[in-house]
């Protein structure tokens, strides 16, 4: 059963002296969004749609310099498994900075190391740990990325690269030449099953089973330009492609195709690892055993981590091929090794798969009544809702055009009303929830209450603008 958290204590009353304090917050706080647009590069993203400055936070709730309380649905990207400052986390990192250990100690072999790849391993499908290395890689998860892709490279001979139409794999070079916005083509890109906007205009299984007879068949065309590659990269669930999950079939087809023709398949589990798809793993909806899994965000617990997983017939490494200066970082062991344990002891993945289920199941009856929710998908607490425009749908098409302006609408009137959520999808039409694995049933709730008023408020909104008619009531 899983562990909840308690609920935040209640602000005090509206006095004159509080009145004054929270206008002292609100000037803080615009004080430091205004420093922040100043100093920080143009290339910041999330404080540009979510203008907050966190002060305080557990669970599922942040509070603001300006005092506000928000319910956080976007948990640092997925990072999050146990919300914010969980206290099995704190006690993990309070124990190893009063033991005196080493907070730095590049690759050496210590005692938190150890006891975060046993937990780890004990995660891991078995027919992969009983077999399985792992890279300790820089702190980030394009930083495995890039680990996994120069690994099988090493060990096949080959250069080349299998990877897929809306895949995001991180912001590195070689991570961003595998992603699905790659503006210079130095992959192999083949088609992504999914469901509500299918390449191939058909959906469901007819669609995924397309996308992978043009997989088999371009590896196999003589003509079709294609050597074998060093591997295959693939997320379980596209995360900032709009949140697709790969049909189990489909995925169980790639695996037999990859392993047929001794190409590597490499699972990146860095959104949708440790519960947070209602599996600990993603691939074990489907059965598969990748080559290599790529893990990052919530395996350290809420501080920089990332590794590789692989079989070790791949570990053709040479000492110092593949190294980082920060990747023995012992805090985000402890905390890791914490969560993970977590995880698996109040089994909160299958915690994930039934409120998942909930929620689904409330949003769905929410696009019943709103003709602009196009598509509801995801699997567990990783929640996808595809905004589009069904009054400018073109006669000859097969869904509605997307939405990317009312889903802007939707986020900030979302933010208004203290939820945070985040957008992602091939035009940034997506509203993406991903809430912590300890969220309550309460506050469940209180996340689709909020959400169904937001897009009732921005449909209005939107309307009014459309038609200039006045916003109905």
């Amino acid at each position: 059963m899983a562990v909840t958290e308690p609920a935040p204590a209640a602000l005090p009353p509206t006095t004159t002296p509080l009145r004054e304090g929270i206008a002292q917050d609100r000037t803080a706080h615009e004080g430091i969004l205004r420093r922040q647009s100043l100093r920080e590069s143009a290339a910041r993203t999330y404080a540009r749609s979510l203008p907050i400055v966190p002060v305080r936070a557990r669970g599922l709730t942040i509070e603001g310099a300006d005092g506000r309380r928000y319910l956080d649905c976007l948990s640092g990207a997925g990072t999050l498994a146990l919300g914010h400052n969980h206290p099995v986390v704190l006690e993990a990192i309070k124990k190893v900075l009063d033991s005196g250990a080493p907070l730095h100690v590049l690759d050496l072999a210590t005692p938190v190391k150890d006891a975060f790849t046993t937990e780890l391993f004990h995660t891991l499908p078995r027919q992969l740990a009983d077999d399985a290395r792992i890279q300790f890689c820089g702190p980030a998860g394009t930083d495995a990325v890039e680990a996994a892709l120069k690994l099988v490279r090493t060990a096949t001979g080959r250069s080349g690269l299998l990877a897929f139409t809306g895949a995001y794999h991180g912001m590195t070079a070689g991570a961003l030449d595998a992603s699905g916005g790659a503006p210079d083509v130095r992959v192999t890109r083949l088609p992504y099953p999914h469901g509500y906007r299918c390449p191939f205009g058909v959906g469901g299984e007819r669609g995924a089973e397309l996308a992978a007879r043009w997989t088999e068949n371009l590896l196999d065309d003589p003509k079709g330009g294609v050597t074998t590659p060093a591997g295959m990269i693939v997320e379980p669930v596209q995360g900032e492609g709009g949140v697709i999950p790969a049909p189990d079939a489909w995925m169980r087809r790639m695996r037999k195709i990859t392993e047929a023709r001794s190409i590597p398949l490499i699972a990146d589990e860095v959104q949708t690892g440790v519960g947070r798809t209602g599996a600990f793993w993603a691939v074990e909806h489907s059965g598969v055993v990748p080559d290599v899994m790529v893990l990052s965000k919530a395996i350290g617990g809420s501080l920089p981590l990332a590794v590789i997983v692989y079989r070790s017939s791949l570990d053709a490494w040479q000492p110092g091929a593949h190294a980082g200066t920060f990747r023995g970082n012992q805090l985000a062991m402890a905390a890791g090794a914490a969560t993970l344990a977590h995880v698996r002891e109040n089994r909160l993945a299958e915690r994930a798969a039934t409120l998942g289920a909930r929620i689904m199941g409330r949003l769905q009856g929410l696009a019943a009544a709103h003709p602009c929710i196009g598509d509801v998908r995801g699997r567990g607490l990783m929640i996808g809702v595809e905004l589009v425009d069904p009054d400018s749908t073109a006669p000859d098409a097969v869904v509605p055009p997307p939405a990317p302006a009312l889903a802007a609408a939707v986020q900030r009137a979302c933010l208004d009303r203290g939820l945070i959520v985040e957008l992602g999808g091939r035009h940034n039409a997506v509203v993406r929830l991903l809430p912590p694995l300890t969220v309550t049933d309460e506050q469940v709730t209180a996340v689709l209450d909020r959400f169904a008023d937001a897009l009732a408020a921005a449909e209005r909104t939107a309307h009014h603008h459309r038609y200039g008619t006045g916003p109905s009531h």
